[in-house]
C-alpha cells in the first residue's frame, strides 16, 4: 500500500523537491544569502515533510486498506469510515451499489424459490396422469408394444424423479431421517421398478447381501441406488448385474457390478461432473449426465463414500462405503 500511496502523491513530492532545489539554486547564485543557512532550512524542511508523509499515509490509507481487504460479500461493516470528501464519495457509491445488489439478490432468490415451488408442484401434478397411464399399461396384453410403452413410461418417470430430487438436494439435510434400513427390501423394490426394462434387455440380477442393514436415510439411499441401477441397466445387454454387501474395517460396503461397455479411463475423473455424458459415445442423446452427479451429491450429506472401478468392454463396479455409526453425530436431522 505504501508504494501505491507514494505513486499517488508523486506530483506533491516532486513539487516539494523542486522547490528545495530552487531554494538552493537561489542561494548559490545570490552571494548575499548564506548557503549554510539555506542548507539547514532545506534539511529541516525534508525532515518535516517526511514526518508529514508518514502521518498522512496512516491517515489517508486506512479507508482504502479496508476496501482492499473487503471480501465483496455485501458486508459493509468491515469498511473503515470515510473521512475526506473524496472518501465519502467512494463510500456513498459503494453503499448505493451494495444496496442495489442486495435488492437484486433478494429478488433473484424469491424468483428462484417461486420457480422451484412451481416445478415441484408441476412434477407432483404430472405424477397423477403417469400413475393412471401405468395402470392402463398394466391392462395391456404382454407383447412388444407393451414393452416399448413401459420403457418410455419408465424413462419419463426417472427424469421426473431426477428433477424432483435435484430441487430437494439443497435442502436435503432438513429432510434426513437416519434409521436402520433393510438393504434387501430397498434393492428389490428398485429392481422391481426396472423389471420391464431388464426383461426387454435380457438382464438378470445376482444378489448377495452379507450385510443386511445399514444406518442411513432409506429414501435418499433408494434414490442413489436407483441412479446406479439405471446406469448399469442402460449400458448392459444380455448379462447379469451383481449386487453385494459386506463388512470391511467396521463399515458396510455395497457394490453394484455390471458387465456392460465400461468407462474409458480418461472419463473416470469426470463421471460425477454435472452434465458430463461420455467422450466415447458422445452422440448418445438419451444420456443427461445428471444421474451420477445427483447420486454423488446426495451421498455427501449421508457421509457415503463413492468408489468406481471400470474397464472398457468389461464393465464397471460402483462401491458405496457407509460411515460408522458414530459418524452420524455430524449429520443434521439425526
Amino acid at each position: 500500500m505504501i508504494k501505491k500511496f507514494l505513486i499517488e502523491r508523486n506530483s506533491w513530492i516532486f513539487l516539494f523537491l523542486l522547490l528545495q532545489l530552487l531554494l538552493l539554486f537561489i542561494g548559490y547564485v545570490d552571494a548575499a544569502i548564506p548557503l549554510t543557512s539555506l542548507l539547514y532550512i532545506v534539511f529541516l524542511s525534508v525532515i518535516i515533510f517526511g514526518m508529514f508523509i508518514v502521518i498522512r499515509y496512516h491517515k489517508e490509507t486506512k479507508f482504502y486498506k479496508s476496501l482492499e481487504e473487503w471480501e465483496n460479500n455485501l458486508d459493509l461493516t468491515v469498511i473503515a469510515d470515510a473521512v475526506s470528501p473524496f472518501e465519502k464519495i467512494i463510500e456513498d457509491s459503494v453503499i448505493n451499489q451494495t444496496e442495489r445488489l442486495k435488492q437484486k439478490a433478494a429478488q433473484n432468490q424469491t424468483a428462484l424459490e417461486q420457480e422451484k415451488d412451481d416445478l415441484l408442484s408441476w412434477i407432483h401434478e404430472v405424477k397423477t396422469p403417469l400413475t393412471a397411464l401405468q395402470l392402463m399399461i398394466n391392462d395391456l396384453e404382454d407383447g412388444p408394444i407393451k414393452a416399448k410403452i413401459s420403457y418410455e413410461w419408465l424413462r419419463i418417470h426417472h427424469l421426473l424423479d431426477q428433477q424432483l430430487h435435484q430441487k430437494r438436494i439443497p435442502f436435503m439435510e432438513n429432510d434426513l431421517y437416519i434409521e436402520m434400513t433393510d438393504l434387501k427390501v430397498l434393492i428389490f423394490r428398485e429392481i422391481k421398478a426396472l423389471q420391464s426394462w431388464c426383461m426387454q434387455k435380457g438382464i438378470g440380477f445376482e444378489i448377495e447381501l452379507a450385510a443386511a442393514e445399514v444406518l442411513t436415510d432409506g429414501k435418499w439411499l433408494s434414490f442413489i441406488i436407483r441412479q446406479l441401477l439405471t446406469n448399469a441397466v442402460k449400458y448392459s445387454e444380455d448379462s447379469d448385474i451383481m449386487i453385494q454387501s459386506f463388512e470391511r474395517s467396521g463399515q458396510t460396503v455395497l457394490t453394484i457390478e455390471d458387465f456392460g461397455r465400461g468407462i474409458n479411463p480418461k472419463d473416470l475423473p469426470r463421471i460425477f461432473d454435472k452434465g458430463f455424458t461420455s467422450t466415447t459415445d458422445h452422440q448418445d442423446h438419451a444420456a443427461t449426465g445428471m444421474g451420477l452427479y445427483l447420486a454423488k451429491k446426495a451421498a455427501r450429506p449421508l457421509l457415503i463414500k463413492f468408489d468406481v472401478k471400470s474397464q472398457p468392454g468389461a464393465g464397471s463396479i460402483f462401491s458405496l462405503t457407509f460411515p460408522k455409526q458414530n459418524d452420524f453425530v455430524r449429520i443434521t436431522g439425526m
